[in-house]
């Protein structure tokens, strides 16, 4: 950490998934502007706001292995230019549908640097000077998905919602001129002869058809697309389990350890993509915040995230993961629940701030020591694998919370402009998500070891 090599690798890898994580919150404050000014419906919104998670979570696994085996900095730089291409495109589009299709491009791009920039620091870095790189990239990183709501209202409120989009295109360029100046390339001594493409089509026919059955439901091809979704799933296992060179290797579950750390992912990341999707439409649709207002709003979860998320990991190595992978998560649900008090009569001071507080708390005590846990339990030579496992679980999570609760709580068509039935469906969906995370911590209390293995 204290050489120009390492502070290049940790800024580029953080530049450029924290600009990926941005733009999977920063699109939640501006979702009703959208609706409005492209005359989408709830169903859209949540497209706008999924596809782009869908085909993260997808390929996120390709695109891990595609590092190891080409590069992990090649790899990274390719993705990275992708998703500035598909950003333009996203600030460009004149309709909804276009949008949608622009957002599953992004997807891709993010697909194939999200992997790459954990990776990078995994490759570069020795074992010892592992866990304060985590912490650094993990720690920026997660306040770049905090502060989304909050730079998505400042652009939306004095330019346009367009530029939360087309922001993108400097950050990106300036990513890669870090990434190809100043990082080392690294791969995997042993890679795979070839990519697991089978696997990864029906990851995203999985994926993509679950969530149509869940945002669609109701409609007459939602049965059917539970049956194609769930068929693809199975075809998924079995390729996996037969195939010379998985993109998933199953074997890596063997591990309880990292099993466990990926069940509590799964569970902890449904509840915080849930948590700022309907937040950011409450504060705007029942509180009658503008959209600055609303980001503004969000920025407790930041100050914890930029002052204590680096100390989570340090906390982690002196007392080891299981207590703050347990305590986070619980803490994170008694924010959840305390934000069921925000409706047309809040008070910021009284019900948001304390509430998103408590949250931010729990989020930077967790998010270091999962990551090192994640890492700890997979072989070095299948960082890129690891790392783009526990992404593509955290998207997943998100995408197919933010698709079913709507429809499970009772919203939809143009509700998220109706304040009496969204504050309704708010307040069932934030006890949701708060049973959500308190899962995930007591999962982490009875299957995360208490001390991690020393690697050399």
């Amino acid at each position: 950490m204290g050489t120009p090599t390492g502070r290049a690798v940790v800024a580029a890898a953080t530049l450029g998934s924290g600009m990926s994580l941005l733009d999977g919150t920063v699109v939640n404050v501006a979702l009703r502007t959208i609706g409005e000014d492209l005359d989408a419906d709830l169903a859209q919104l949540q497209w706008i706001n999924n596809g782009y998670l869908l085909t993260l979570a997808s390929l996120i696994l390709l695109g891990g292995s595609l590092g190891d085996r080409y590069g992990r900095r090649r790899v990274f730089v390719v993705g990275t230019l992708l998703f500035a291409g598909a950003s333009v495109l996203c600030g460009l589009a004149p309709s909804a549908e276009v949008l949608i299709v622009a957002r599953l491009l992004q997807g891709v791009g993010g697909g194939l640097l999200t992997p790459g920039s954990l990776a990078m620091i995994q490759g570069v870095f020795a074992p010892e000077e592992r866990s304060p790189a985590i912490g650094a990239w993990s720690g920026l990183g997660s306040i770049a998905a905090a502060a989304g709501p909050l730079v998505g209202g400042l652009l939306i409120e004095y330019a346009s919602w367009r530029w939360i989009f087309l922001i993108n295109l400097p950050l990106a360029l300036l990513t890669v001129w870090i990434a190809v100046r100043f990082v080392p390339e690294t791969r995997d001594p042993r890679p795979p002869a070839r990519f697991d493409y089978a696997g990864s089509a029906l990851a995203m026919v999985a994926l993509g058809a679950t969530t149509y059955a869940l945002i669609e439901w109701g409609d007459r091809m939602a049965l059917p697309a539970v049956v194609v979704g769930l068929a693809a799933a199975v075809g998924f296992l079995w390729v996996e389990a037969r195939s010379s060179h998985p993109m998933m290797p199953l074997s890596m579950f063997r591990s309880r350890t990292f099993s466990a750390a990926n069940g509590m992912t799964l569970l902890v990341y449904a509840a915080l993509g849930a948590v700022l999707f309907f937040l950011v439409l409450q504060l705007q649709t029942v509180a009658g915040y503008g959209p600055l207002a609303a980001g503004l709003a969000t920025l407790p979860i930041t100050i914890c995230m930029v002052l204590l998320a680096s100390r989570g990991g340090r906390l982690s190595n002196r007392i080891g993961p299981r207590i703050p992978m347990t305590g986070g998560p619980i803490v994170m649900g008694v924010g959840t629940a305390w934000l069921v008090g925000v409706d047309a009569d809040t008070t910021y001071w009284l019900d948001v701030m304390p509430a998103l507080t408590v949250f931010g708390l729990g989020l930077a005590l967790m998010v270091a020591p999962l990551t090192a846990t994640v890492l700890a339990a997979a072989p070095d030579e299948v960082a890129g694998m690891a790392s783009g496992v526990n992404n593509a679980v955290a998207r997943t999570g998100s995408l197919l919370a933010v698709a079913a609760l709507p429809p499970l709580v009772g919203l939809a068509g143009a509700d998220y402009a109706d304040p009496a039935v969204f504050d309704a469906g708010f307040q069932t969906a934030m006890l949701i998500c708060a049973g959500l995370l308190v899962l995930g911590g007591l999962l982490s209390w009875v299957a995360i070891p208490a001390r991690l293995p020393l690697r050399t």
